[in-house]
């Protein structure tokens, strides 16, 4: 096996490790963190000093990190804990079990949480700035004779089961008259995915930014892009309805989000920085976070009414192949806490 193959096999099963190994610790102050005088979205309030809050930290997504860079959440009137997942339905779960309160998961997530009447929200969505760039594709091998989404019939797809990968998949197949059973879905971990890919164990394989990433610097060819009108180029903010159905921890948890929006809003404004942040805790080089950090500029908002519907007609998708036994309503597991017309790139 080549060097090359080894550290795509490396990066990813770190990823995955990160999950199990990743305990929620709490975020240190930043000495001069760069928002660190910026205060919360409220001035006090000695009522939140009761709260510890874990936000889900989706596949070292570089929030933790940042946080700490930052100072964002010095001063803050409660505690904050990041817990690290592989991937977004692992994170659904804990929010419904209420191990975390916060956390950011693809277009799918959701739609099979509710499927499985887990007690969650979508609370905000992370809105994508630039519908030409994707954070996730499905990649083929530099020399596979697979050269469009058509070739793909009877073929085997490596995509994490429940994931936005899988919705891109499945999407990606629609968009050319084809369904699931016209090719095989291969359900396996980022990781998994990534040894099956570099090993020819599969002949194409949907997934994310930075693995996604790795595997074209490596020499893999995208095929098909997670971006309009094939998919969405949003990802979602989910809550626990723990935390929502209290009136006073709602509203400081309200406050925690608007201290990752303004986190989000500093790291696209310094690349560099934010790159930095994924590569600590993923352990990608400098180039490839950079690749992530450029393929997803985005700015947090409220779950509005065309992302319902774009949630919707993605989950009627997935209801109508099969993947989900049950019909999802999505105004049910939706449920803003940010204000009107919040808008985390005017945070400063």
């Amino acid at each position: 096996m080549s060097r090359s193959s080894i550290r795509l096999i490396v990066t990813a099963a770190t990823l995955a490790v990160a999950t199990v190994v990743a305990a929620c610790s709490s975020t240190p102050s930043a000495t001069h963190g760069a928002l660190s005088t910026s205060g919360g979205s409220t001035p006090a309030h000695p009522e939140w000093s009761q709260y510890t809050f874990t936000i889900g930290d989706n596949g070292g997504d570089g929030s933790e990190e940042l946080a700490k860079v930052t100072g964002a959440f010095d001063g803050a009137p409660y505690k904050v804990k990041f817990a690290r997942f592989d991937y977004g339905p692992p994170l659904v779960q804990a929010a419904a079990s209420g191990d975390i309160d916060l956390g950011s998961v693809g277009t799918v997530p959701p739609i099979t949480g509710a499927a499985q009447a887990y007690g969650f929200k979508i609370v905000a969505t992370r809105r994508g700035a630039d519908p030409t760039k994707a954070s996730e594709n499905i990649v083929v091998p530099k020399d596979s004779p697979i050269r469009t989404v058509a070739d793909l019939k009877g073929k085997r797809i490596a995509v994490p089961q429940g994931s936005s990968a899988h919705g891109l998949a499945l999407l990606a197949l629609k968009s050319v008259g084809l369904t699931p059973r016209d090719a095989q879905l291969v359900y396996l971990s980022p990781a998994a995915g990534a040894s099956a890919f570099t090993t020819g164990k599969v002949d194409a394989w949907s997934i994310w930014d930075p693995q996604s990433a790795v595997a074209v610097g490596q020499g893999a060819r995208i095929i098909a892009k997670g971006v309009p009108p094939i998919d969405q180029s949003n990802d979602y903010y989910v809550a626990s309805d723990a935390s929502l159905n209290d009136p006073v921890r709602r509203a400081a948890l309200a406050d925690v989000l608007t201290r990752v929006g303004r986190i989000f809003n500093w790291a696209q404004q310094n690349p560099d920085e934010y790159a930095k942040a994924i590569v600590k805790e993923t352990g990608v080089s400098q180039k490839d976070a950079r690749a992530t950090v450029d393929s997803f500029p985005f700015k947090i908002t409220q779950f509005l009414p065309e992302d319902v519907a774009a949630e919707q007609e993605l989950s009627d998708a997935f209801f109508d192949a099969g993947e989900i036994k049950k019909k999802v309503d999505l105004t049910t597991i939706s449920d803003n806490i940010l204000p009107g017309g919040f808008d985390s790139s005017a945070l400063s």
